[in-house]
């Protein structure tokens, strides 16, 4: 048992779907198939956000790239129509994707509340339920008809926040309260959702001018970001290697770093010395685990919905070079925004076509999925293994 609770948990926990095995009267096994959606349900899971941060991010980043000046766009002297047809047809896309993966919780939380819960009570589950509320920060600051001094704005902006808020407390209180949840035991590279949450809220709130809000929020995420990154850094959970197919969620490490760059730039409103620090930190941090891809060579062997780590995290670090190549003269900070803006959109445009082509293997199906049984079913949480299976948290 103690050998079981010392594995790593580094991906979303989420609670198996019943058993669909039975007998039937000369005692042979039949399977019993769950409707379409009954089934899709009970696969679905917080996890999925991370497709709407991808595209909430990419939405942001073209309509940042349809500001800049002339002579740092991208695709050199590209028409304003093209930029802003890009933007607006990603914005689309992300809503319409958001409102979907949205949807689908709510009826999970209808009809299968214990899952939910099991996600809730999760020391690694409950880092991805920040990820709906981080994907519509995103959307709200990259809208085109909201803009940031109107009442509708700050509306939707307190009903995005306030379950970022709930959450912070629950997870942080805990961290040092909580003897079964103290920080060291439980520290995964998933409690680094937590931050970005902070900083993203951070910088929606300076958007409207409310600059000490978004300065609370900002401290609030950098100092909880300290105490996660030097316990990971330092492996103080004394956690093993992550499993090879979730190695993505190693993107994270950069994540936070990039939009702290970001969300001080909307405080301070220029790039200054502060904002360059923490670019330059994810860079480094970027460069350190692209110099090592056999690191994710094995992960790259199957799709599944952890692909989409590498995304959004990315996007972040290419909206920083963008702003720090407007505040930099010379001829080196315009080349990396090119070179990290290229490899933000061609991986988000490769992960959608592989969703496409792969859906079935996107949205889970009965022959990866192991039925598990409990004695005590609503407090049974199941973990993902290296092929996408889930198998239960024995404890």
């Amino acid at each position: 048992m103690e050998n079981r609770e010392a594995q790593p948990q580094t991906d979303l926990m989420a609670e198996a779907a019943p058993n669909n095995a039975g007998r039937d009267h000369h005692g042979h096994e039949r399977v019993v198939s769950n409707p379409p959606l009954e089934s899709l349900l009970t696969r679905f899971h917080a996890g999925y956000f991370r497709i709407s941060l991808s595209l909430g991010s990419q939405a942001l980043l073209w309509k940042r790239l349809s500001e800049t000046r002339a002579e740092l766009q991208p695709f050199g002297h590209a028409s304003q129509m093209f930029r802003l047809l890009a933007f607006l047809l990603l914005w689309s896309l992300s809503f319409f994707v958001l409102i979907l993966l949205s949807f689908l919780y709510i009826l999970r939380c209808f009809f299968h509340f214990h899952m939910v819960k099991a996600e809730f009570l999760h020391h690694v589950g409950v880092n991805y339920l920040f990820a709906p509320w981080i994907s519509w920060l995103l959307l709200l600051q990259s809208a085109p008809l909201v803009l940031p001094n109107t009442l509708s704005y700050l509306v939707l902006w307190w009903v995005f926040v306030i379950p970022v808020l709930a959450l912070d407390i629950k997870i942080y209180g805990q961290w040092f309260t909580t003897e079964k949840r103290f920080f060291s035991m439980v520290a995964n590279p998933t409690s680094q959702i937590s931050v970005i949450g902070n900083l993203v809220g951070a910088q929606a709130a300076a958007l409207m001018g409310w600059k000490e809000i978004a300065i609370c929020m900002f401290t609030l995420g950098m100092v909880h970001y300290l105490v996660v990154f030097v316990t990971l850094y330092q492996r103080l959970s004394g956690s093993d290697q992550l499993p090879v197919m979730l190695r993505p969620v190693f993107f994270l490490f950069f994540a936070a770093p990039s939009m702290a760059s970001l969300a001080w730039k909307s405080i301070s409103g220029s790039f200054d010395t502060t904002s360059k620090m923490l670019f330059f930190l994810s860079l480094f941090l970027f460069t350190s685990l692209a110099c090592r891809p056999a690191l994710f060579k094995k992960s790259m062997r199957k799709f599944n919905v952890a692909w989409w780590a590498y995304s959004f995290p990315l996007t972040f670090l290419a909206l920083a070079s963008v702003e720090y190549a407007q505040k930099v003269e010379g001829e080196i900070a315009p080349v990396l925004m090119l070179i990290l803006l290229a490899s933000s959109v061609t991986v988000c445009l490769g992960l959608i076509i592989f969703a496409a082509l792969n859906m079935r293997t996107l949205l889970g199906n009965d022959s990866i999925l192991k039925s598990c049984k409990s004695q005590n079913k609503e407090s049974l949480n199941m973990e993902y293994n290296n092929g996408g299976e889930l198998l239960p948290n024995t404890v």
